[in-house]
């Protein structure tokens, strides 16, 4: 690297072949990576920059109206709602850091976008598809493990350093990066595994492969070690876009518990006699009825919403393929449909907790959430009382 001595030390020289590869490594909030990117790509013009983003964060990150085109019916029916409510909550996340440092989110990205276009190189996207991220590292979790990383996550938020430019900025070197995954990978080595390490091997390939003699590849700090460890090897990456099949056993628990539920209830009929029998099926429709309106409530969804959701809850609950938050949430989409100035605004909505539960949108993806915990803690109520009336 010794022509381009005027760069950045966040960036590292490879040479494979006949390629030399440049990484950058960056902190997705940072005025100085904005910087990094645009002295190492100015200096070094590459035939292609790669940048650590797939098509969907691409295409949501350069069309700024993308929120207008979002069609909340179909995201509900395709049972997306909460993973689209987690997205929108992490980038709330981000949008608040950003404003609070003065920086947009992913600028370091739009910066290479911009830089490329004007000396004509090319873009490549390297970065796997996030559903197929979250999926794999989902499916892979055990059901401890899952409740054990969400109460996690939850303490590091509640009670996490406060973050600035200064710390963003010393989570760049080598040693403090080292320290955080190497924490992270003895709490949850499974979700290090999926989230981090398969996206090191899939980045590097994609770099490697990227079309010209100067390559400069944009990605995470955090992935640089990983990078370098791969990318001297051709290797196959065809098993990590591949979503693994969901397992069979909360299949059989999602069929399991209905079925006993009903079992129970018939048996308190025969050997308890039909005012025990209907006091069970009481039981049930009261319980598990008014738990789901009562988050349909919490959610602040129109009245006919909530009904739908009292009225939904003691059959669908009943029902392993569909959820009592998904009617209350149509409904809600039915009754109050987003306005265009909802989904214009809908970046500015998630930047406070008031706005969540104000705008159209995220009101929606929130019924649907709630309704179903709801309807989730009456089923276990309604089950366990039963069941106590039967022995």
């Amino acid at each position: 690297m010794a022509e381009y001595q005027s760069l950045p030390e966040s960036v590292s020289h490879i040479t494979i072949d006949d390629k030399e590869i440049y990484l950058v490594g960056t902190a997705h909030i940072s005025k100085e990576s904005v910087d990094d990117v645009k002295t190492t790509i100015k200096a070094v013009l590459p035939d292609s920059v790669c940048i650590e983003l797939c098509e969907s964060r691409y295409s949501v990150m350069t069309d700024p109206d993308s929120w207008k085109k979002m069609n909340i019916f179909k995201i509900i029916r395709e049972k997306k709602s909460t993973l689209l409510l987690a997205q929108l909550i992490l980038g709330s996340f981000y949008r608040q850091l950003g404003e609070k440092l003065g920086i947009q989110p992913g600028a370091e990205m739009l910066e290479a976008i911009n830089q490329a276009s004007a000396i004509n190189a090319k873009v490549v996207l390297a970065d796997r598809d996030i559903e197929i991220t979250l999926k794999r590292v989902w499916r892979y979790l055990s059901f401890w493990n899952k409740l054990k990383m969400f109460f996690h996550f939850l303490v590091d938020i509640s009670v996490g350093e406060e973050i600035n430019e200064k710390l963003i900025e010393q989570m760049k070197t080598k040693d403090q990066l080292e320290a955080v995954l190497s924490e992270f990978a003895e709490k949850f080595p499974e979700v290090k595994r999926r989230l981090l390490d398969e996206r090191d091997v899939y980045l590097s390939q994609k770099i490697r492969n990227s079309p010209g003699q100067k390559i400069v590849a944009v990605v995470g700090a955090g992935h640089i070690r990983g990078i370098k460890e791969n990318i001297t090897e051709d290797k196959d990456v065809s098993e990590l876009i591949e979503v693994p099949a969901k397992s069979k056993i909360p299949a059989i628990f999602k069929w399991a518990i209905p079925a006993a539920i009903v079992a129970i209830i018939a048996y308190g009929f025969f050997t308890k006699g039909a005012a025990h029998g209907i006091e069970n099926i009481y039981i049930w429709i009261l319980v598990t009825g008014l738990l789901s309106a009562v988050g349909s409530v919490i959610a602040f969804a129109h009245p006919l919403s909530i009904l739908t959701a009292f009225i939904a809850a003691p059959i669908m609950t009943l029902h392993p393929l569909l959820a009592t938050g998904w009617f209350a949430g149509l409904a809600e989409a039915y009754i109050r449909k987003p306005t265009v100035e909802d989904l214009e605004t809908l970046p500015d909505s998630i930047s406070t907790l008031k706005g969540f539960w104000k705008n159209s949108v995220t009101r929606i993806l929130l019924v649907v959430a709630f309704t179903n915990l709801g309807a989730m803690l009456g089923s276990w109520i309604a089950g366990a009382w039963i069941l106590k009336r039967a022995l």
